[in-house]
């Protein structure tokens, strides 16, 4: 299967369905990235992390931002949800008794996600976890790299997480690498999920902002500014 890429703002994203998008990485293995308005405002801050970006074996549109983003430039694509989208991946490897690796948030918050996945899905073989909190991730790198994980969920939050990612899928050729920012919280119970209408609007981000104001930060100027971009790119190319 060939990756269709549309460029937004001078990154590539693919253009798959959810379900395509699962059976390439699946085929293809290496870094996913789950990209956001506030991604790539990071990035065009940091070449480093736009250099990640734009080497990853696959991006999938993660926000209504992107989508709004994509419509302005006369694009539809599907919104795929990176805790909707590591959950499928999940579920894959779990039905072929696939080794996963956890690393990320609160040793608590880790514990409690793979405890409550495991009692839906008994099938899950955690072949390591960690916190988001080390000193010396060549430590952890070790660790990863001689557990051969087959999937490795990061949630360190984002740019750390796509750093984390692409420093160690090298050494680990054979596996699907995903980062997941704040999923280990919703799949451990301790931030609750939006509500399905907000997900099916594509407004979870509303809840979030809702649920924590103090986000707002995060949210704001980042998403009317790459809206902006975006308009100003689709009037540039008319």
């Amino acid at each position: 299967m060939d990756r269709n890429i549309v460029n937004i703002l001078g990154y590539g994203v693919d253009t798959f369905s959810f379900n395509q998008a699962k059976e390439y990485i699946l085929n293809t293995k290496g870094q996913v990235i789950t990209i956001n308005p506030e991604m790539i405002e990071c990035a065009e801050k940091n070449s480093e992390f736009a250099k990640i970006i734009k080497s990853a074996q696959l991006v999938v549109p993660d926000g209504i931002g992107i989508k709004l983003g994509f419509k302005i430039l006369g694009h539809n694509v599907e919104r795929i949800a990176g805790i909707d989208f590591g959950m499928a991946l999940i579920k894959c490897f779990c039905s072929n008794n696939k080794k996963i690796a956890f690393i990320g948030s609160t040793a608590n918050v880790v514990e409690n996600a793979i405890h409550n996945i495991k009692n839906e899905l008994p099938n899950l073989n955690v072949v390591y976890y960690h916190d988001g909190f080390f000193d010396d991730k060549s430590v952890i790198y070790e660790q990863v790299i001689k557990s051969q994980p087959d999937l490795v969920l990061v949630a360190l939050g984002s740019p750390k997480q796509e750093f984390f990612i692409f420093e160690l899928k090298d050494k680990l050729p054979d596996s699907v690498l995903i980062g997941l920012g704040g999923s280990f919280d919703v799949w451990a119970g301790a931030v609750k999920r939006a509500p399905k209408i907000f997900q099916n609007l594509g407004i979870e981000w509303l809840f979030r902002l809702i649920s924590e104001p103090k986000r707002i930060k995060r949210i704001f100027p980042a998403i009317p500014l790459f809206i902006f971009k975006v308009i100003k790119e689709r009037l540039k190319n008319k």
